[in-house]
């Protein structure tokens, strides 16, 4: 999944996200990679509770304390400045060659909050933390610790409100701000994934659950395939499908070149440098367009058997966001038009999860308006992976999508991996939620 709507680039941000460097400016006006050769440091985090509530108003103490465990640990103390605020508590902040430690106090409380920073190999941030907290008596001592600097090791994914998920990051592979996205390619225990903007798009051992979940219904729903348009997909991995469906001709357009040839060069799936090049120059069955997808559908005189929208998902959170527009109904209603007849139009619709599904039920309602409008209807697209689910539009009446896609099954000249017959007619009914709210 990639951008492919016209977006102004935005400005690289100072906290684009948990643990994870964004893009710096080099001096040229282009955003440069953060660099693993870059200062690298631990940046410790603590809460240390039972304390007496006369050591934590003690300066002189808490300095000598402080300045102790540092040099234990390490650090080099080039300077302390305390100050003792009335009528209780106290502030001590050291400067280290390494960086920096400062301590805050609550005698009311019985603790104090603790935060040390170190670059380097010298210091050890978390052995400093720990011996104050043996010096001044704390009985509860809890911790984080952030690496900074260098590449990404951790990157957490927004998931809904409220809720992140946290990703390990082995080996990092590529880091890049495109001027449209952040992008990461880096191994997690789902293997080389791809992050945009911190979400998520597509894993190694997950990635052919989705392609196939996004392609092979929606192909076997379409009367023929010869024909496939592509919006969105930037590792290629739906295009090859399409042409081991069958397909003669696959336009793929997205506007993301950087992010494309980012694919390319570190997933191993999808395209590869050389199918990509190839793709590029229009030798073969698949043509790449670098543009704005939303636009090259509304310009198009052009139609197609299967037309493919793989976005990440839309924001009715933000409602000025541009990836908002290819949701919008006037697209779909644009993509339907450049159906052939017999045609198929297939969205990727976001989550079933009944606590996070307000994306799928927007979308499955613009596919009943749409759709329903030319006796057609919407199809729901269920997934082994229960956090996708897709929508395919059929223009044309089809009570029962499940039993003619599995029908059709037999006649392709390749088959899907992770669907038979069974799970056609299976998954390409609609959660009872769904139906209920089209009637």
């Amino acid at each position: 999944m990639s951008l492919s709507t016209s977006l102004t680039p935005p400005v690289p941000s100072t906290a684009a996200g948990e643990l994870h460097p964004s893009a710096v400016l080099d001096g040229s006006g282009d955003p440069a990679l953060p660099s693993t050769s870059s200062p690298v440091g631990r940046h410790v985090l603590a809460e240390l509770g039972g304390i007496a509530p006369a050591v934590l108003d003690d300066v002189d103490r808490l300095r000598s304390d402080l300045a102790a465990a540092l040099t234990e640990s390490g650090a080099q103390v080039r300077q302390i400045v305390t100050e003792r605020f009335e009528p209780q508590g106290a502030t001590v902040v050291a400067v280290l060659a390494e960086s920096h430690a400062s301590i805050h106090t609550w005698p009311e409380h019985g603790g104090m909050h603790v935060d040390v920073f170190t670059c380097g190999e010298s210091a050890d941030p978390v052995a400093a933390v720990r011996r104050l907290a043996e010096r001044v008596g704390a009985t509860d001592t809890a911790l984080q610790v952030v690496d900074r600097g260098g590449a990404p090791r951790t990157i957490t994914e927004p998931i809904a409100a409220g809720l992140t998920r946290r990703w390990e990051l082995g080996r990092v592979h590529h880091v890049a701000h495109t001027g449209f996205q952040k992008v990461v390619v880096a191994d997690t225990a789902h293997g080389v994934t791809l992050f945009c903007d911190d979400e998520r798009q597509s894993t190694e051992h997950t990635q052919l659950t989705y392609h196939e979940a996004l392609f092979w219904p929606g192909a076997l729903l379409a009367r023929k395939l010869e024909r496939v348009l592509i919006v969105g997909s930037s590792e290629g991995v739906a295009s090859e499908l399409a042409v081991a469906a069958g397909a003669t001709r696959v336009d793929h357009v997205d506007i993301d070149t950087e992010a494309v040839r980012i694919c390319a060069e570190h997933l191993p799936y999808g395209y590869t440098p050389e199918s990509l090049a190839a793709a590029e120059r229009g030798a073969g069955p698949v043509h790449l367009t670098y543009g704005d997808g939303r636009r090259f559908v509304l310009d198009s005189t052009e139609q197609w058997d299967l037309i493919l929208v793989d976005l990440p998902d839309e924001r009715p959170d933000e409602p000025e966001a541009q990836i908002n527009r290819l949701y919008e109904e006037s697209f779909v209603q644009a993509c339907a038009d450049r159906l052939t007849a017999g045609g198929v139009l297939v969205f990727q619709a976001g989550s079933p999860a009944v606590w996070r599904d307000a994306t799928l039920r927007s979308a499955w309602q613009r596919f009943h308006t749409v759709f329903g409008a030319t006796g057609g209807r919407g199809v729901y697209i269920g997934c082994e992976e229960h956090e996708w689910a897709f929508l395919a539009g059929v223009r044309e009446h089809m009570a029962d999508p499940g039993e003619v896609a599995a029908t059709r099954l037999a006649q392709m000249p390749a088959r899907p991996e992770l669907w038979d017959e069974v799970s056609l007619r299976h998954r390409l009914v609609a959660p009872l939620s769904l139906r209920r709210t089209t009637g």
